[in-house]
Parts: C-alpha cells; sequence; structure tokens
C-alpha cells in the first residue's frame, strides 16, 4: 500500500522547514533509516531518515521548496508490490495531512466522550510508527511507545497519543505570532501603510527572520522582565588571561581565551551559587535546573542564534573556548543539531566587541534569565578613597520576574561580578 511521507518536526517548536535537498529520486528503493533529504530550519540543515522501507514513488516537493509545514506530504513511499499507479492523488495526500494535523494539534482534553477504537500501531521488530515529535515527547517523559495504539493516519502515534498516556502532562505552549496582541492590546499596524512604495525597498523575511520575530515578541510581550545593572572591573581577568594565553600548549590541546570565555565560565558558577537564577517558568511550578547549561548569542549571516554550553559549570576555561568555537563554527554552516540550540537554562549576549558600553537582552525562552555583556574600557574609579584608572565592563541582568525577585538577581550580580574580579575565586 502506498504511504506518504511526511514533513518531520525536527524540533519542538518547528512550524515549517525548507526542503533543502532530496538524497534520493524517484524509483529509488530505501530501507528504514536511510537518509533521503536534507531539512533546513530557522537554525539548522539537518539530514532525514526514512522510517519505513519501500520504493519512492514520487517526490511531492521539490528541492530547495521554503515554508512545507510540518506533516504536509512531501513525498510518496511504495511498498513490495506496488506500482505508480498506486501513487494516490494529490487531493488524498492533502486528505491525509488535514488528518495527521488535526490527530497532532486537537487538546486531549477535547476528545470526545465515546472515542473511536484507535487503529493498532504497526511494529517492524523493534520498530515503533509515530511521529518524530511523539518520539521526542515520549523520551522526555519515559513513555512506552510498544505500549500504544495509534490515531494518526494508517496507525501512525502522534503527539495526542503520548500525552494521553500522561493526563497530567501539558502540550508545549504555542508561541504567538509577532503581529499578534498581547494582553489585549491592538495588532501592529502594517508598516506599509504609513510609506510610499517608491521610498523604499522590500527585503523579503525569510524563515529565520520570521521565526526571530515570533520568538522575541512572544519573550518581550509575555515575559516580565527585570534589569539590574553592576560594573565589573577587568584588570585581574585581563592579566590571568594573558597569562594563561602566553602558556598555552601547541597542538591538540592549544587554546586561546577570551574574555566571554571567563564570562560564561563565571555566570556558570554564579548560577550553581545562586541556583533561583537557573530556572524556568511554568503555569504549574518552576524548573529549577541542576547544571548551567549556558547559551551564548551568536550573530551570524542568517539571523541569531544560542549554541549551548551544556553542564559549563563542570569545564575548564580551555575546554569551553574550544566548545564555544566549534559550536560557533557549526553554527555559521546551519550545521547544529537541535539539542545543540535548544533549551538550556540561561544566555550570555556579548556586544563588547562592537564597542557597546551597556544595554539589555531580551530572555530567550524556555530560559528564566539573560545576561547582557558590554565592552571593557578604562575609566576612573575610587579604591580606598582614592581616584584610579581600571579596566570597567558593564553587565545587565534581564529576570523573568516570575522566576525570582529583585533581591536574588542581585545576589547573582554578587557572585558574578567577585568571579570576573577574581578569577581565581572560580578554582575553589
Amino acid at each position: 500500500m502506498a504511504t506518504h511521507i511526511l514533513m518531520p518536526a525536527l524540533s519542538p517548536t518547528m512550524e515549517e522547514g525548507k526542503l533543502a535537498k532530496w538524497l534520493v529520486k524517484e524509483g529509488d528503493t530505501v530501507k528504514s533509516g536511510d537518509v533521503i533529504a536534507e531539512i533546513e530550519t530557522d537554525k539548522a540543515t539537518m539530514e532525514f531518515e526514512a522510517v519505513d522501507e519501500g520504493k519512492i514513488g514520487k517526490l511531492l516537493v521539490a528541492a530547495g521548496t521554503e515554508g512545507v509545514k510540518v506533516n504536509a506530504p512531501i513525498a510518496v513511499l511504495l511498498a513490495e508490490g506496488d506500482d505508480s499507479a498506486a501513487v494516490p492523488d494529490i487531493a488524498s495526500a492533502m486528505q491525509s495531512i488535514r488528518q495527521a494535523v488535526t490527530a497532532e494539534v486537537a487538546p486531549v482534553a477535547a476528545a470526545p466522550a465515546a472515542p473511536k477504537a484507535a487503529v493498532p500501531t504497526p511494529v517492524v521488530g523493534t520498530r515503533v510508527f509515530a511521529s518524530p515529535l511523539a518520539k521526542r515527547i515520549a523520551a522526555q517523559k519515559g513513555v512506552d511507545l510498544n505500549s500504544l495504539s495509534g490515531s494518526g493516519p494508517h496507525g501512525r502515534i502522534v503527539k495526542a497519543d503520548v500525552e494521553a498516556a500522561k493526563p497530567e502532562a501539558k502540550p508545549a505552549a504555542v508561541l504567538p505570532p509577532a503581529t499578534a496582541p498581547v494582553a489585549g492590546l491592538s495588532p501592529i499596524p502594517d508598516a506599509k501603510l504609513f510609506y510610499k512604495p517608491e521610498d523604499y525597498v522590500e527585503f523579503p523575511n525569510d524563515m529565520t527572520r520570521r521565526s526571530i520575530a515570533k520568538r522575541l515578541a512572544a519573550a518581550a510581550g509575555l515575559i516580565p522582565h527585570i534589569a539590574l545593572t553592576v560594573d565589573c572591573e577587568l584588570d585581574e581577568l585581563l592579566a590571568a588571561r594573558a597569562s594563561l594565553n602566553a602558556s598555552a600548549p601547541k597542538g591538540d590541546k592549544a587554546y586561546k581565551l577570551s574574555v566571554n570565555d571567563f564570562v560564561i565560565k563565571a555566570a556558570a558558577q554564579a548560577l550553581m551559587a545562586v541556583p533561583e537564577v537557573n530556572a524556568s517558568w511554568t503555569d504549574a511550578a518552576i524548573l529549577r535546573h541542576k547544571h548551567a547549561d549556558v547559551g551564548v548569542a551568536v550573530s551570524v549571516d542568517y539571523g541569531l542564534v544560542t549554541p549551548i554550553v551544556a553542564h559549563a559549570e563542570e569545564k575548564g576555561l580551555a575546554t569551553i573556548s574550544n566548545e564555544v568555537k566549534a559550536l560557533v563554527a557549526r553554527a555559521k554552516d546551519k550545521r547544529l543539531k537541535p539539542s545543540e540550540y535548544e533549551g538550556g537554562s540561561f544566555s550570555v549576549s556579548n556586544l563588547g566587541m562592537f564597542g557597546t558600553k551597556q544595554f539589555s537582552a531580551i530572555i530567550n525562552p524556555p530560559q528564566g534569565a539573560i545576561l547582557a555583556v558590554g565592552a571593557g574600557s578604562l575609566r576612573a574609579v575610587v579604591k580606598d578613597g582614592k581616584l584610579a584608572i581600571a579596566t570597567v565592563m558593564t553587565v545587565t541582568l534581564s529576570l523573568d520576574h516570575r522566576i525570582a525577585d529583585g533581591a536574588v538577581g542581585a545576589r547573582f550580580l554578587q557572585a558574578f561580578k567577585q568571579y570576573i574580579e577574581q578569577p581565581a575565586a572560580m578554582l575553589l
């Protein structure tokens, strides 16, 4: 029987993607696990593997197509013995996807009182027929997919089936569009209404810019930000950095430390000292994270991405430095895995290299805080009642006021300042 290969959800927040490249052609035989396409999201380009075996009957979406919705049919897979006559027409394809989308997004509570009998889930060996999003949620919640029956097309296990196995689990929040009203406010009018066409040049928004707009609008409008600022003297840190770089080994263990590497390490240590900041908000509870997974905001050609240094509190400066360089290189090539840029417990945004003295950053959900780092510069300071010159860096903490109060944020900045001004304290 011919079945549709659907556009996968490669991350919990993915709504659409670009079918960057087909690695198979019509008539090719594939088996489970074969890489058949490259899918480009707003942050990365990832390989897409076949979940069933068969022959590619038809490619429904051309390579290079943008804005392909998750769960939309992208190809037809023919079972053994089928021929091209078994390929469903596009009307059947769209009916199939409408059913899949309905099953995927319908709240569990809205299920009818007398549910229909679920189609038994097809299992081949130890393989389970389930959507990528369903597999991800099942892994996170510890649900055994083999114990479930699928309600999607052809018995496919979908998101709703996994959540039904855990009634207390709530579906992930959906970010509102950038122009949606927030807290009763009216939508922002289209800017084109205020300008003559001959007075501007249009640059169409790509998938990355639309995604950034949605997330920033949601974060700025829905998260109550509180900003706290402190100045940190860098002279001891700069001396330690120069000494360590001068004595760095050559070859595979070589490193070159930056001020930002010290900032990441100091932030991680401060998060361990003040764990209330190392948290995420949910309506049911505050999630206090056990490790400092620090995101590093990186500006790339296609927008903004925040790769994550996992368990930064456990890593040395050289490890952090080399890991950040590797993550940034993969980010620029759009080769980051979702696990390398999604989640995290905290972020650092450093615009000091551009000469920016001070700024406030917008929190990157689901995180609860972000540190905006300005440039270090020579300034007049008072030491022991006397005027002196020191290299000073201004940092601003943006904190989700729902997870912690201003006093907690101030304690975090105290700890951060101590680690920056006395880098040896990070060894204690």
